[in-house]
């Protein structure tokens, strides 16, 4: 494993085909934006100044490349006020080129699924995520064991096969 973890955006723009990532938590930490939607604040989808971010750049930068981008949330139903601010917030991700689908938890029985949310980078590296119990992040691990790479890009397509797509899943 190397001594220096490259950051997301580095690993974006390495990638040549493919960036996929799984998220399986129903509360990460806090931030001004959610505290805003808390609050009642609403963005205004018209005005791209509000929600367009560097994120969403480096996103729709990758997918002009050609590379696919694709996010899979495993969610239990019915789902937090985070994943619901999620789901509201989802529409920037889409309108930067990323493919993203929903799973119930209750879908994933027969499904091993891993411990850690995690980016895979071309079916080569994986980029994974350590969180707090409150959702506050903890680390990142970088992960390039072919075993182990084959293993969670199994689990995220097999996932991605039984998830619902972004504009067909309702909050529940």
């Amino acid at each position: 494993m190397p001594s220096k973890i490259p950051d997301f955006t580095e690993l974006l723009s390495a990638a040549k085909h493919s960036a996929v990532h799984l998220e399986m938590r129903d509360v990460y930490y806090s931030n001004p934006r959610f505290e805003a939607w808390q609050r009642g604040e609403r963005i205004d989808w018209s005005d791209r100044s509000q929600w367009w971010s560097s994120f969403h750049d480096e996103i729709a930068d990758a997918v002009a490349r050609g590379v696919q981008v694709r996010r899979a949330r495993v969610v239990s139903e019915p789902v937090t006020e985070y994943i619901t601010w999620e789901h509201y917030i989802t529409k920037a991700n889409v309108a930067a080129g990323e493919k993203v689908r929903w799973l119930p938890r209750r879908n994933t029985t027969g499904l091993l699924l891993p411990g850690n949310d995690f980016w895979i980078f071309d079916e080569r590296v994986i980029r994974a995520h350590h969180f707090a119990g409150n959702g506050d992040i903890v680390d990142h691990e970088i992960q390039d064991d072919p075993a182990t790479v084959e293993t969670c890009v199994s689990v995220f397509e097999r996932i991605w096969e039984r998830a619902i797509p972004h504009d067909e899943y309702e909050i529940r």
